[in-house]
């Protein structure tokens, strides 16, 4: 009888433990729950940090975002990490020049015998700049006296008069010489060049990074055959973009 009684007790005390964990566990369920959608509440508009490390970085930072760290100085630690990064870059062999940056090619006119190669740069981006081709460093200007926001398009040109400001690096080769701009906009108040008057550097070279959304300019003589158009991205130190430079 006893023994008989033991078993139909058994079944009940087991269900009874599996029905407390089903319960803990639903509890729990609904703990992260709450917790996902108060974070959701709290972060928006901006993603949310249990998501935040599986968003592409366009989706990951918003625009909106990053121009209120801007304000406020106060920038998360995960997107100066991916701002900051500098990845090894593999040059292709031959003797087309190479990107001057990452970005998107937005304009490539001519003035004045020359041709100028706007690249923008997003806040996304890899912000630094390289070497189309290996020369030596003519000279390193400073030009500009204000910020101005915009891809580059319509001060790509300007020499003396106030336009944003910016380091103009002149590279001499044996087919003549290039130059690369590179610009600030509102949203990046700091340029860092790498290189010096005089300084031999090779084609991929680093030579400075633009802190922030910016614009670089590649400025080639008008002959010059491009190898991409308004519209198409570019990698610095790997896309090639141009023939090589003709010999005068």
């Amino acid at each position: 009888m006893h023994a008989g009684k033991s078993a139909m007790i058994r079944p009940d005390a087991c269900a009874i433990s599996r029905g407390r964990a089903v319960l803990v566990l639903q509890i729990f369920i609904l703990g992260v729950l709450a917790a996902a959608v108060a974070a959701t509440v709290l972060y928006f508009p901006n993603p949310s940090p249990l998501i935040r490390h599986w968003l592409p970085p366009r989706k990951r930072w918003p625009e909106r975002q990053i121009r209120g760290w801007l304000n406020s100085g106060k920038y998360q630690r995960s997107f100066l990490r991916h701002f900051y990064n500098d990845p090894e870059r593999v040059v292709p062999p031959g003797t087309s020049l190479v990107g001057p940056a990452d970005g998107l090619v937005t304009s490539a006119d001519e003035q004045g015998g020359i041709r100028y190669l706007v690249i923008a740069l997003s806040f996304w981006d890899m912000h630094v700049q390289r070497s189309p081709v290996a020369g030596v460093v003519v000279s390193v200007e400073s030009l500009g006296n204000e910020f101005m926001d915009g891809e580059g398009r319509e001060f790509a040109f300007i020499r003396e008069k106030p336009c944003p400001v910016q380091k103009r690096v002149v590279i001499a080769t044996d087919a003549g010489q290039i130059a690369v701009r590179l610009i600030t906009s509102v949203a990046a108040r700091r340029i860092e060049v790498w290189v010096e008057e005089g300084q031999t550097i090779e084609r991929g070279q680093r030579i400075g990074r633009i802190l922030l959304g910016s614009t670089v300019v590649l400025e080639l003589p008008a002959n010059t055959k491009l190898l991409v158009r308004p519209g198409e991205r570019v990698w610095a130190g790997e896309t090639p973009v141009a023939e090589g430079l003709v010999a005068s």
